[in-house]
């Protein structure tokens, strides 16, 4: 059996998460490949509510394994947290069904002490990123200055204990030095460490091995991304972005597999688009249409952050940046998301190309890193007011909807082979 993929192809928060639980139904493992607990996706199943930040979103069915690859940085309090609340919620956790690899990497408080002193340093120039705050960037930072403190430690205690105490240390120098801010006593977060290694150390393995043997066997392996394409260090719109690679690339060395395995790559657009904290945004809306985009915050699958709460900036789908997605990734179909979000509005916009200095441009010339210069140039198709959550077959939603998809499939170049029209796990259409 291949490997799957689900790509984010927009700013992250896509709904990666919903359509991972659904293709996990004949998935055996499901592996996340690439960030750690500054994503999050949530799972709808009943009236259980699945917020998951760390966990691929597959481990929610019991057939699944859940592989945490050595593309992640972890945050051990947080990961154990989530298992504690996944056990409540009745699913098994368990070194059966959730393997870490020994390659991975783990945050500190330092790590997340560094991010929020870096941050508010960046606001007082204008440069503010706006991070999550979860010690990502750091925890990369020392990962490719070959600092890191990998996963693999949690099996010596003793060496974990010096090493994180020498992390500290060198961290506290930054804190008080650079950034005035006050330090952590390093021999108080060596001895939580310790009480995680206990808790986690059974957990660790080799998961490229693990991996490649499944596959080897037959098993489908889904491979689960986080963020989204815009997000990617190198493909995004730098320097607004994560520090890993959410885009397909990512995948192989996140996971430490080949790419000769992978067969569809899916990549997952909401039917508008959203993205979170600063940098450029050429279709965002504003005042009440952006209200109507993003809902009051009273539901689950309203437009606000499931890791930070945030009130997410929406707008209109632009199909540069997807056509975009589709070539770095190199993506073989879309999963739309949220289409049941536009039932109601008069007309619905795409953007189909952007303007600068008397130019017009559909696709950009030097990639995203710099969209400030460029207007997007929309096309207005007529709306729908009939709700469309309980549509199960393309021939059930209106007319108006099903041209809606048309249009972003001959824009795209892809068929859109999965439409979510609601949270639900059943609430999917599959276009034939």
């Amino acid at each position: 059996m291949p490997l799957d993929i689900i790509i984010g192809a927009q700013w992250g928060d896509e709904g990666k998460g919903r359509i991972t639980d659904l293709l996990a139904e004949r998935a055996q493992v499901v592996a996340r490949y690439s960030g750690g607990d500054n994503a999050g996706h949530t799972v709808t199943v009943g009236r259980r509510i699945f917020k998951l930040h760390l966990l691929p979103s597959g481990i929610v069915h019991p057939g699944a394994v859940g592989v945490l690859g050595n593309g992640m940085v972890i945050n051990p309090a947080r990961l154990l947290d989530e298992m504690d609340r996944l056990s409540q919620l009745g699913v098994e956790v368990s070194p059966r069904r959730i393997k870490i690899s020994a390659g991975a990497h783990l945050i500190t408080p330092a790590h997340v002490a560094l991010d929020h002193a870096d941050e508010v340093s960046r606001s007082k120039t204008g440069d503010k990123i706006g991070t999550t705050g979860r010690g990502i960037g750091p925890a990369y930072t020392d990962k490719s200055a070959r600092r890191g403190l990998r996963a693999e430690l949690l099996l010596d205690p003793e060496r974990l204990g010096d090493r994180v105490v020498e992390h500290v240390r060198q961290t506290n120098v930054t804190l008080e030095k650079i950034y005035g801010q006050p330090p952590l006593d390093p021999v108080a977060v060596a001895t939580v460490y310790a009480a995680h290694a206990r808790q986690l150390a059974s957990y660790i393995t080799d998961t490229s091995l693990y991996l490649h043997q499944r596959l080897s066997e037959g098993a489908l392996v889904l491979a689960e991304g986080a963020q989204g394409t815009l997000l990617d260090l190198d493909h995004g719109t730098y320097p607004y972005v994560t520090s890993s690679s959410p885009t397909a690339g990512g995948v192989f060395s996140g996971l430490g597999l080949g790419p000769k395995f992978a067969d569809r790559i899916i990549g997952v657009t909401k039917a508008f688009q959203t993205r979170v904290g600063e940098g450029p945004f050429p279709t965002e809306a504003f005042g009440a249409e952006a209200e109507r985009l993003r809902g009051t915050g009273e539901n689950p699958w309203d437009e606000f952050g499931t890791t930070t709460g945030r009130p997410r900036r929406c707008g209109w789908l632009d199909l540069v940046l997807l056509r975009y997605a589709i070539r770095v990734n190199g993506l073989t179909e879309l999963a739309l998301t949220k289409l049941d979000v536009l039932s109601g509005l008069n007309t619905v916009r795409l953007c189909t190309a952007y303007t600068a200095e008397e130019k017009t441009y559909t696709e950009l010339p030097l990639g995203p890193a710099d969209l400030a210069p460029f207007r997007a140039v929309c096309e207005e198709l007529p709306g729908w007011s009939e709700e469309v959550s309980g549509a199960r077959q393309l021939a059930d939603l209106p007319p108006a909807a099903r041209n809606y998809i048309r249009r972003i499939e001959a824009l795209s170049g892809l068929p859109v082979t999965l439409v979510s029209v609601g949270p639900e796990r059943n609430q999917i259409i599959r276009p034939d």
